[in-house]
């Protein structure tokens, strides 16, 4: 089963949609229907481990985040950056 799905949600930053993403699962420190920050696509963030996008960070582009690797603040992950592990990118 998934964790997340893409909400009707979006934003236009730098010329690209980005969705907002929901938690369709609890895990980790996240709650069912919780909402997070903003991605591209489904390839931007993994299904697995406990990554996840908060607040208005945004991840687009070839960036992935996955593991338990978090992106939050106002933070933007872009172009073929990969965040893993157990990393967080904020700010």
């Amino acid at each position: 089963m998934a964790k997340y799905k893409l909400t009707k949600n979006t934003v236009d930053k730098f010329g690209k949609i980005l969705y907002q993403i929901q938690a369709t699962k609890s895990f980790s420190n996240i709650e069912k229907g919780e909402l997070g920050g903003y991605i591209e696509s489904t390839k931007n963030l993994s299904q697995e481990g406990n990554a996840w996008v908060y607040g208005n960070a945004y991840v687009g582009g070839g960036a992935y985040v996955g593991g338990n690797a978090y992106v939050g603040g106002n933070a933007y992950v872009g172009g073929d950056a990969y965040v893993g592990g157990g990393a967080y990118v904020g700010g």
